[in-house]
């Protein structure tokens, strides 16, 4: 699979980005611009994307939140076929926009609303404008973690026992499709990340263990890799250092590390174990 996507990284030399918010939409487009991508137009959101993309595409256009008609009009008119959807979309936003009737009827047409459930439709429907999506991790694959410790602090005893714990819980819980997220201290589940996203449900996890907690984050078992990838960034290890966590599990090749020497400098500053495991199912 990750032979075939980067021959597909190859090929491309034009591409779209629906871009959320974070760092991530600029750090691939850098990515793209050292494989070869000659253009690069951006889809942004006015109130999540970073401005700070604008100097590294080559166009931008700036769209509304909910606004799923303007969006697809984007998409026909920008004259591209390759997409990437990147970068997160502030999740509780979706209940606070205001939506126009093409995406009320969208919404209104899924019996569960995650996701899954909801990006997936959306994809569908930017599919049937002539866009064709990649794994958001096209072009990033060197951010994907190989299996190992990932700082300079192994976990120890008690760690270990609450990321094994936290293993089966996030899987379980991800197959469910509520959330990525599980922050587990000394046994005892804290949180488990719902609709209110990885960020709020650590935090939340902070104010109730007062230090010592291990965060586990995984993906589902046959996870669409085209939205809502697992990343782990600047901002997560402020999230980690304000929650008082001690240790960190991610899934091997199943997460994105973005602006990685940095994150495991700060990893290491705060003395956070951090390990990636062998994904589920992976062969061993």
């Amino acid at each position: 699979m990750e032979d075939r996507d980067q021959s597909t990284a190859g090929a491309i030399q034009t591409l779209g980005l629906i871009a959320g918010n974070g760092v991530y939409p600029r750090l691939l487009a850098e990515a793209a611009r050292q494989h070869g991508v000659t253009r690069i137009h951006a889809l942004a959101f006015k109130g999540e994307t970073e401005r700070a993309l604008a100097r590294v595409v080559d166009q931008i256009t700036w769209l509304r939140l909910g606004q799923l008609e303007q969006l697809l009009g984007a998409v026909r008119s920008s004259g591209l076929r390759d997409f990437v959807m990147v970068g997160q979309i502030t999740p509780t936003r979706l209940y606070t926009v205001l939506p126009d009737r093409r995406l009320l009827t969208l919404l209104r047409g899924l019996p569960q609303r995650n996701a899954h459930t909801i990006y997936g439709a959306l994809i569908a429907e930017l599919q049937a404008a002539g866009a064709v999506f990649h794994p958001a991790h096209l072009f990033m694959d060197s951010a994907r973690p190989a299996a190992g410790q990932l700082s300079a602090r192994a976990p120890d005893e008690r760690e270990w026992a609450d990321i094994r714990l936290g293993l089966t819980v996030a899987r379980q819980v991800s197959r469910l499709e509520i959330g990525q997220t599980v922050v587990i201290k000394e046994g005892t589940v804290l949180a488990v990340e719902a609709f209110e996203g990885t960020d709020a449900a650590i935090l939340r996890a902070g104010r109730l263990g007062r230090g010592g907690l291990v965060v586990v984050k995984v993906a589902k078992q046959g996870h669409d890799m085209r939205f809502d990838i697992p990343v782990i960034g600047q901002r997560t290890l402020r999230t980690l250092r304000r929650a008082g966590v001690s240790a960190l599990a991610v899934e091997a090749e199943r997460a994105i590390i973005l602006e990685r020497d940095a994150v495991v400098a700060a990893a290491n500053t705060m003395n956070l174990a951090w390990v990636a495991l062998p994904a589920e199912g992976a062969v061993q």
